[in-house]
Formats: structure tokens, C-alpha cells, sequence
């Protein structure tokens, strides 16, 4: 695959495909640029079959054109496109259940490599914590203590990114060890006890 998103293929692909349908001028290397080297190949082999086909069989006109089959580069092209933004649908589920696996696992990291960076330089468990939080937010993450500081910084990008990871951070984070669970868990628990405490002195 080209090296594009998988949850942002089929808008790019869907986008030139209206641009071909239209008879916009696209040039061949954009043409190419959104295509796998497969559905690259696929397009010049029709290609080739249609300069075949011409070979053959004159046409005086359009309708004979039609009836014997012809098609021109840029329907050949919009075929392609067509193929391909149907391909890219079916991938694109996968793709985000990949980016889904991938922010947990990436969250569950930098969460407990600074607890465990803090907490070994003697740092205390609370304010390991929320340095701990604080990583994430560098890093564009959600946080586990159900803060949103630095949220309005955030890329538009990042800002999707962590609207999915709210989504899916309550669900079961399989890439992590046992140990790391536990510590999820009880660093979960911490500051469930944290807020209500705080809420109950704000009364």
C-alpha cells in the first residue's frame, strides 16, 4: 500500500475519483500516486488490452466505439478507482481496529515507563502519577486521570486520535502483561478516589 493512512485512503481515493469522473486534468503520477502497485498493474493491463483491442477492430464512430468495447485511458482510470475505493472500504475497519490496538499499547507504555522512571528517582506515588499523566498529554494521548489539559493545543489530528482512544480506552488492553493490568487498575482506582474526594470537598 501507499504510504497513507488507512482510516484516510478511501476519502483520498474517493476525492480523485470525483476529480476523474468530472474530466479534471490529473496527472498520470497522481493518478498513480494513490494506487497499491497491484491496482497499478491491473490499470495498465486494461490499458494494453484496450491499445490490443484497437488494433483489431476499427471504429468509424462513437456507437461503433461503444459496441466494440473501447474505452478511454480515463475510463480505464475511473474503473480503477472505482475498484480501488471498494477495496479500501473493506480495509478500512481493519485499519482502524489496527490504530485502536496500537494507541492502547502506545498509552499503556509511556503511562508506566514514566511511573516506573518516576517512582525509581524517589519521586512520590501521587505526583508519579500525574507526571505520568503529563506524559501523555505531551504525547497527544488521553489521559487516565480523565483530565483534558492541553487538550485545546492539540492537532486537529491528534485531536481525532484521542476522540477514538476515548472510545476504546475503557475496553480490554490485550498487548499488556498481567503485572501492567494490575497497575492500570490500581493507578485507575487511585484516581477514582482522588476525584471523588475532591468533589466531596468542593460541596
Amino acid at each position: 500500500m501507499p504510504k497513507l493512512d488507512g482510516t484516510h485512503i478511501v476519502k483520498r481515493l474517493s476525492k480523485r475519483l470525483a476529480e476523474l469522473r468530472n474530466g479534471d486534468v490529473v496527472a498520470p503520477r497522481d493518478v498513480r500516486a494513490l494506487l497499491t502497485p497491484e491496482q497499478e498493474t491491473a490499470m495498465d493491463a486494461a490499458w494494453g488490452e484496450q491499445q490490443a483491442l484497437r488494433k483489431k477492430k476499427r471504429a468509424r464512430t462513437k456507437e461503433e466505439e461503444a459496441a466494440l468495447g473501447w474505452k478511454t485511458i480515463r475510463q480505464i482510470q475511473i474503473a480503477s478507482y472505482e475498484a480501488a475505493v471498494a477495496e479500501a472500504n473493506v480495509n478500512e475497519l481493519e485499519a482502524w481496529e489496527k490504530k485502536q490496538r496500537d494507541a492502547e499499547v502506545k498509552q499503556g507504555r509511556i503511562l508506566f515507563d514514566e511511573l516506573s522512571k518516576q517512582m525509581n528517582a524517589g519521586v512520590d506515588a501521587s505526583t508519579a502519577k500525574i507526571r505520568a499523566n503529563n506524559a501523555l498529554t505531551r504525547a497527544g494521548l488521553q489521559r487516565m486521570d480523565g483530565s483534558r489539559v492541553g487538550a485545546q493545543r492539540l492537532s486537529k489530528r491528534d485531536a481525532e486520535i484521542q476522540a477514538m482512544e476515548t472510545a476504546i480506552v475503557a475496553g480490554a488492553h490485550s498487548a499488556m502483561t498481567a503485572d501492567e493490568l494490575e497497575q492500570l487498575y490500581l493507578v485507575q482506582e487511585h484516581e477514582k478516589t482522588v476525584l471523588g474526594n475532591m468533589k466531596k470537598t468542593s460541596i
